[in-house]
């Protein structure tokens, strides 16, 4: 047992915690003493366990005042541990680029995080670095085809698949590579996405087996041809090779939180340019090993929330069993149109003004028959007026309302939220549904989100986007489900507006195939698949001293 940082938490070797789930020590893929991987084919082995209760936590449209979203997930695991209920909590992984950009870590806060810390934000088991590596094996790939004869006739002017990497370099957007002469290959445009951008990534999180794996992985379309059919990653025998970089990535990762509770930690797409949550293979394992799963997806209800119910839950053949809604009275007055410096103050007015963003995500989560509980991640800063406010305008809803203690408490602070969210599974009614038919023509389904979960007026798309569903429905890939690309900042297109938009006209600008993955990728507005590092980045705060010990990740 070590101290770490956290206040000093005892940290306990993840045998102890392995054990806690029925998971002996000759099971384990030990990292060190404190992180293991548990391997896939466990699942095979306890496939006739009965599954748990499955909790998805979700939030409102996220502001700079924070939500707390990741703490109340870890919190309410540790609640629900705390009072005789076997929960596992599962998270995705850290990209690098947020942590060095904005967020400076992702593994919660206070008395509600995981552990080891530094090492989940930093390289961790190596899961991004081999979704990297894949990834840009099949781009050298490429390349090496184009330049070696290109007997696959590839289109070299629409060559698809960009290159990644694990971090915010808007230098990479877009860039010329094979320069230098005929030997270094062929001149042509391409670009960067961040590794959580990846289809790799999405295909890591999708995927239930190695032979899964490698089909989807056969399927991603790298490209057409001069006559326009589709070129895959299979056509380049690209998928073996793929596959065995990413064979040790697919093994869920076993880590513990700062009550030494058990948490899953494994794969990391973005909601608002990916679907947006952890692997399936994690969830999976997490239901066969506990009472109750906790389930964070990415950003708010109508990004990482709308895309488990509508696509990952098929695929994984999943039913939520509540929903936790996570919101903050900061981020509600911001929302109100609050100051960020005016937070600490008291504004009933800007918070009531501020609810209506989270009576949109209760009124969509209720769309897809789902009971919820609303999470009020507590700040200290908050007023018992203001608290009342939201408890009162929540319970007009028929929503239950609980606080969230877990960033200053701990376990002890969420112990009513767990109770509130049993209760919930065993009492409130559950008709869970998706909001859309996969089989509908593919402007019918994006204009289904644009109305009933965005809440605009009208879709428009741009002449690229027309061809590019001519394009895929032409090919065999409309009844695939959409998974939209959209700024996180706004229930809109449009970063720069908050609240709860309405009637507004909703911009398509082009539709990408990721056919591996199994989705369309809608992309809305100027939302970017290779973010920037912001003018003062976290970056410049993260330090690490003569004993090795780092700083700035909090």
């Amino acid at each position: 047992m070590e101290e770490t940082g956290v206040k000093k938490v005892i940290i306990k070797p993840i045998t102890e915690i392995a054990k806690k789930i029925g998971i002996e020590e000759d099971q384990l893929i030990p990292y060190g003493r404190y992180m293991a991987k548990i391997p896939h084919q466990v699942l095979k082995t306890i496939k006739n366990k009965t599954d748990g209760k499955l909790i998805i936590v979700t939030a409102i449209t996220p502001t700079p005042a924070g939500e707390g979203k990741t703490t109340t997930s870890i919190g309410l695991s540790l609640g629900m541990n705390r009072i005789g209920k076997k929960s596992i909590v599962t998270l995705r992984e850290p990209s690098l680029g947020p942590v060095f950009g904005v967020k400076g870590g992702a593994t919660g806060g206070g008395k509600a995080q995981v552990l080891p810390m530094e090492e989940i934000n930093l390289h961790f088991t190596g899961d991004l670095h081999a979704v990297t590596a894949a990834h840009n094996l099949l781009a050298a790939m490429i390349d090496a085809h184009i330049h070696n004869g290109n007997s696959l006739n590839i289109d070299v002017r629409d060559v698809k698949w960009p290159r990644a990497i694990d971090m915010n370099d808007r230098a990479l957007r877009e860039i010329v590579v094979a320069l230098g002469g005929h030997s270094n290959g062929f001149p042509r445009e391409t670009g960067y996405v961040i590794t959580a951008a990846s289809e790799v990534m999405a295909i890591l999180c999708l995927a239930e087996s190695i032979t899964d794996l490698k089909e989807r992985l056969s399927k991603i379309v790298i490209g057409e041809t001069v006559d326009g059919k589709y070129v895959t990653a299979g056509d380049l025998h690209a998928q073996g090779a793929m596959t065995a970089l990413l064979k040790d990535a697919l093994n869920p990762n076993l880590v513990q939180t700062t009550e030494n509770t058990p948490v899953i930690v494994h794969g990391g797409p973005f909601a608002n340019i990916a679907h947006g949550t952890n692997s399936i293979i994690a969830t999976k394992m997490a239901l066969k090993l506990a009472d109750y799963v906790i389930t964070e997806t990415g950003f708010a209800a109508d990004l990482g929330a709308e895309k488990f119910f509508d696509t990952v839950s098929r695929y994984a053949n999943l039913k939520p069993d509540t929903v936790v809604l996570v919101a903050s009275v900061r981020a509600l007055k911001m929302h109100g149109g609050e100051d960020k410096k005016n937070l600490k103050n008291e504004n009933i007015e800007a918070l009531k003004k501020g609810m209506e963003n989270l009576k949109v995500h209760i009124e969509n989560i209720k769309k897809f028959g789902l009971p919820v509980v609303v999470a009020i991640n507590k700040f200290p800063t908050d007023s018992l007026t203001e608290i009342k406010t939201v408890e009162d305008e929540v319970k007009k809803m028929g929503v239950r309302f609980a606080l969230s203690e877990g960033f200053e408490k701990g376990g002890i602070g969420t112990e009513t939220l767990a109770k509130e969210v049993i209760e919930s599974i065993e009492k409130d009614k559950n008709t869970f549904h998706r909001i859309y038919d996969w089989e509908m023509p593919i402007k019918t389904k994006i204009e289904t989100l644009a109305r009933e979960i965005y809440r605009a007026g009208k879709v428009e798309y741009a002449p690229t986007a027309l061809s590019d569903i001519r394009k895929i429905e032409k090919s065999g890939y409309g009844n695939l489900p959409v998974i939209m690309a959209k700024t996180q900042s706004s229930l809109s297109d449009d970063p720069k507006v908050a609240g709860a938009p309405s009637g507004y006209t909703f911009t398509i600008r082009e539709v990408k195939l990721s056919a591996g993955a199994g989705f369309i990728v809608p992309i809305a507005g100027e939302i970017m698949t290779m973010p920037g590092l912001p003018k003062e980045p976290a970056a410049i705060n993260i330090d690490v001293d003569d004993d090795g010990q780092i700083t700035g990740l909090f």
